[in-house]
């Protein structure tokens, strides 16, 4: 049995971990604490709840792997005293998924944390890092918008298969977990019930990210706010090179993700938000529209968006089925 800590196990990609792991045949959460210095957790609220303990960085030395489900800019500590430790570290925050430090603080109009440790993180895509996730002592786990981007885009991005001078539409959806546990004004139920927007239009965080893993900054980004609590859709638009349809397309998909258990790419229909919630899947399907071809993808935020995903590479840090929890 091997051992973890999760550290930030308040908010929701931290519960939604520890809901994973309680079906996890070789993996336990052995260090269940918040993510900052000197904040005392408040007792379970619920019979059913866990304890949450205060941070404890020497609690670290005593388990194998590292959950850091912070906010950014306060991963990167943490993350350090793991790696002293000999820990494999899976960060879902953003501190180490944009490899340049200058862009990471033109990004979050902060200097990184520890931006020697930029060049050690593999972006944790794992369908597409597999043998790098493995091998890797620190993870950057993908944001939720960036994995149900890249996942269709990559493949045809490296086979040449879209018009290299066309714009690439992406038009994302995400329920309010998307957001974190933290109350706002823009999340707050009054807010969000029957209503639908899109923000962060042309200045979401999101964006270098996606243009760093893709090869390209022709991809237009824009983020919605859906009234639901998870579930992530994106509408992507292309325009396929010369020659090619979308069944080229397609074909290239299917053949990719043929053998992923997380990743499926339709002969026919839609996905939908009910096809993925509570689930580790990417659903994927291709249509003709005109000129263009529109491309879905579908997942739920909180796994594949984010602890199913983490789960998926510690797996791998630790040797364990990448599968394990996430069936």
């Amino acid at each position: 049995m091997k051992t973890c800590a999760i550290v930030g196990a308040s908010g929701y990609t931290g519960r939604e971990l520890l809901t994973l792991l309680a079906r996890h045949p070789g993996l336990r959460a052995t260090a269940v604490m918040t993510a900052r210095p000197g904040q005392t957790p408040e007792p379970p609220a619920f019979p059913h709840e866990p304890r949450i303990d205060a941070l404890d960085l020497q609690r670290l030395a005593s388990v194998d792997g590292v959950f850091l489900c912070t906010p950014h800019g306060a991963a990167s500590e943490i993350a350090r005293v793991a790696l002293q430790h000999g820990k494999k570290v899976v960060d879902l925050s953003a501190d180490f998924r944009l490899r340049d430090p200058e862009l990471y603080q033109r990004t979050y109009h902060t200097a990184h944390p520890a931006p020697e440790l930029l060049r050690t993180a593999v972006y944790g895509l794992t369908e597409h890092a597999r043998d790098r996730v493995r091998s890797a002592a620190l993870v950057a786990n993908p944001g939720c918008y960036p994995t149900s981007i890249l996942l269709p885009l990559l493949p045809l991005l490296r086979h040449g298969l879209l018009d290299a001078t066309a714009p690439i539409v992406a038009d994302s959806k995400s329920g309010t977990s998307g957001a974190g546990k933290a109350p706002s004004e823009r999340t707050h139920f009054g807010s969000v019930h029957e209503n639908f927007c899109a923000y962060g239009v042309g200045s979401h965080r999101h964006s270098p990210e996606i243009w760093q893993e893709a090869g390209t900054d022709r991809i237009v980004f824009t983020p919605h706010l859906l009234p639901t609590f998870r579930g992530m859709l994106s509408t992507i638009y292309v325009r396929p090179a010369a020659g090619v349809d979308a069944a080229a397309l397609r074909s290239c998909l299917q053949e990719r993700y043929a053998a992923e258990p997380f990743v499926r790419v339709y002969a026919q229909g839609q996905p939908e938000l009910r096809c993925v919630q509570q689930s580790n899947q990417c659903h994927i399907a291709i249509a003709a529209s005109g000129p263009l071809v529109v491309i879905t993808s579908a997942i739920d935020n909180l796994q594949k968006g984010a602890s199913g995903q983490a789960l998926q590479n510690m797996n791998l840090m630790l040797g364990l089925p990448e599968g394990d929890g996430l069936a």
